[in-house]
């Protein structure tokens, strides 16, 4: 009877050992090569550094459009900048300007990525604007389809990315989306009714368009 009773020490001490003892988490993507350029690797914070921000930089100039670097703050709606709350971060921005003065910016990694994005496929849609918005219909729109440009909620303290250095539009409303891709909430809506502001960026966007096909 020893012998049976000493297997099922050893069976029950091994199934202690195998539940105690941490497995090491398998890192995403090991073992293949990473796409810098993946949604899957952007990064919520400060993106203004890396040699791939870079190139897509060149790409915005060599589409015409300029790069805006900004920063996220809380309480624009202040009329004194020195009452903003500055936040964590900062963002890279191309920025295409029209003729007529129009401009439409949009996050740099959503300009240049070749796969799906929500910001860019709507673009693309070109879902009509609700009935019933009230207040700002750039930011209603942003959230009708998906995505948020409010910083805190609704609230009258305002927020969005800043450039303190343009005076035209020194605070941005960004449409963001869950997928962290991102176009300006005002270029968007107008697109959404045929306007296009400061240019198509049809001839932009790496992704091309699904729904022409």
């Amino acid at each position: 009877m020893k012998r049976p009773i000493l297997a099922f020490l050893i069976f029950i001490a091994m199934a202690v050992v195998i539940v105690l003892v941490p497995v090491r988490p398998a890192k995403a993507g090991s073992g293949a090569t990473p796409s810098a350029l993946s949604l899957a690797s952007v990064s919520l914070g400060d993106d203004t550094d890396d040699a791939t921000s870079e190139l897509m930089a060149r790409y915005c100039r060599k589409k015409g459009g300029e790069v805006d670097v900004r920063e996220p703050y809380f309480n624009t709606n202040d009329d004194n900048p020195a009452n903003w709350l500055r936040l964590s971060g900062k963002r890279r921005f191309c920025k295409f300007t029209s003729p007529d003065g129009s401009r439409i910016h949009l996050w740099l990694n959503t300009m240049y990525t070749e796969a799906p994005s929500l910001a860019a496929l709507a673009y693309y849609a070109k879902e009509p604007l609700a009935t019933g918005c009230n207040g700002n219909p750039a930011s209603c729109y942003c959230s009708q389809i998906g995505g948020s440009d409010l910083f805190g909620g609704i609230n009258a303290n305002g927020g969005g990315w800043v450039q303190m250095s343009d005076p035209v539009d020194t605070v941005l409303e960004a449409c963001i989306f869950p997928d962290m891709s991102t176009i300006d909430s005002w270029g968007l809506t107008y697109h959404s009714a045929g306007i296009v502001r400061g240019r198509n960026l049809k001839n932009v966007l790496r992704f091309a368009d699904p729904y022409t096909k």
